[in-house]
């Protein structure tokens, strides 16, 4: 209870403060790229119940489903402004409006595509026990991740294999210690890069850790 009223005030005014920076950023998108402004695409929520994610258009439209659902830096099918969104994260703003109506929490384990939930095997289904969330520490050790698949020759493997799963460990490692302090930790630091807030379970070493998530703690 403490948890979602907690989400529901911070996004309903974080809604109230942003809404005129949503409608000049949806009207930069359609000026440059043309319509649509904004993103539905279908993720997986909490206990595995689909719903409708929103986002700024970053992509040319229809391509997404011309490659893997994860990008490296440099993708073609990234817009100019889509680069810029992505990399200032204001392209997950609308997803404030998730929040408020309770499908997202602002902090939790981004939700994934249905086609990568498939494979997760039965230790990685308990994170579909929390509900998902605009951030969360995944976010913030991975914030790079686009330049960290650049030049990979198959990102949608390296990213199913290698940094998928440590995501998962991270998210159920940081759920065991959750609080809504550390939520507050967790969005401050999205909010302030480089912000020094320690965060609960952000040092907890890799099972097998692979190469990218190496770079990442490096």
């Amino acid at each position: 209870m403490a948890k979602r009223a907690y989400d529901l005030v911070l996004s309903g005014l974080g809604l109230l403060l942003v809404s005129p920076m949503l409608v000049v950023l949806a009207l930069i998108i359609r000026v440059f790229d043309g319509a649509p402004a904004l993103f539905c695409q279908t993720r997986v929520g909490l206990r595995g119940r689909p719903f409708r994610i929103l986002k700024f258009r970053t992509m040319r439209p229809n391509t997404e489903r011309a490659g893997a659902s994860v990008t490296q830096a440099g993708d073609p099918r990234v817009t100019p402004v889509g680069r810029w969104l992505r990399k200032t994260k204001l392209d997950e703003l609308p997803q404030l409006w998730n929040v408020f109506t309770g499908d997202m929490s602002l902090v939790g384990p981004r939700p994934e595509v249905p086609h990568y939930v498939a494979r997760y095997d039965a230790q990685q289904q308990r994170v579909l026990e929390l509900k998902p969330g605009i951030t969360d520490l995944a976010t913030l050790l991975y914030r790079n991740e686009e330049e960290l698949l650049q030049g990979r020759p198959d990102v949608e493997r390296v990213y199913l294999e290698e940094i998928m799963p440590r995501k998962i460990q991270l998210n159920l490692a940081y759920a065991t210690g959750a609080s809504l302090w550390e939520d507050t930790k967790v969005v401050l630091r999205t909010l302030v890069p480089g912000l020094r807030l320690k965060i609960h379970a952000e040092e907890i070493p890799a099972v097998n850790p692979p190469t990218v998530a190496q770079s990442t703690a490096s």
